[in-house]
């Protein structure tokens, strides 16, 4: 794990992002813990959150010229990670996202921020759980004419959904199209046991052997 994960886990524990304990998903399942990205909600945190996508961004070596948040937990996070680019890592980077409903008057439309027409663009949100929200974002970037690079989110759980596959590996499987994190649930367990907190570790286990993907 590099430093910049670990941080990221710190930044979220510090913020009650990151919990662990015992919470009943949407799902059925009942996780060891639970990512709620939301409670970035001060400025400090919003910074040091979009330095983190950024690194991750950069660490991943994709290529793509623009970058896309979905509306409306993305919208911040690409403000941010484009914010970060430009000052952390000298990459002037435009970024657009969508509103929920198409605007009638004024400017018109959904799209807001950059034009993606021909453009190479990452999809920046949180984590994916179906992957609906994700394939609402395909579907409205093909419209606008963008090439989909990849995406990145903050949390991948590394967990099945309904079949043998995560959702993540569906997506990936589908587009033809790499789908980065900043962290893993294993990364989240080499935490716990660099912390030395077996009990949770424990748990973490026998929800990845039971959930797990491969």
């Amino acid at each position: 794990m590099q430093q910049y994960q670990l941080d990221f886990i710190k930044l979220a524990l510090k913020c009650d992002t990151l919990r662990f304990g015992k919470f009943n998903l949407k799902s059925g399942r009942t996780s060891p813990y639970f990512f709620n990205a939301v409670l970035f909600c001060t400025g400090e945190s919003l910074h040091l959150l979009g330095n983190h996508y950024a690194t991750a961004l950069q660490t991943a070596g994709l290529e793509y010229d623009a970058l896309f948040g979905p509306a409306y937990k993305g919208i911040p996070l690409v403000s941010a990670t484009s914010i970060a680019l430009a000052a952390q890592h000298n990459k002037n980077i435009p970024y657009a996202f969508n509103r929920k409903e198409v605007k009638d008057h004024g400017e018109g439309g959904q799209m807001v921020g950059a034009d993606l027409k021909g453009q190479r663009v990452i999809i920046i949100d949180d984590v994916i759980t179906a992957g609906t929200a994700i394939r609402e974002s395909v579907s409205f970037l093909k419209e606008a004419g963008a090439i989909l690079s990849g995406v990145l989110i903050a949390l991948d759980r590394q967990e099945r959904g309904q079949g043998t596959l995560s959702a993540i590996q569906e997506i990936e499987e589908q587009y033809d199209i790499p789908v980065i994190s900043i962290i893993t649930m294993q990364d989240l367990m080499s935490y716990l046991q660099q912390e030395k907190q077996l009990e949770t570790l424990t748990n973490m286990r026998t929800y990845r052997d039971q959930y797990g993907v491969l």
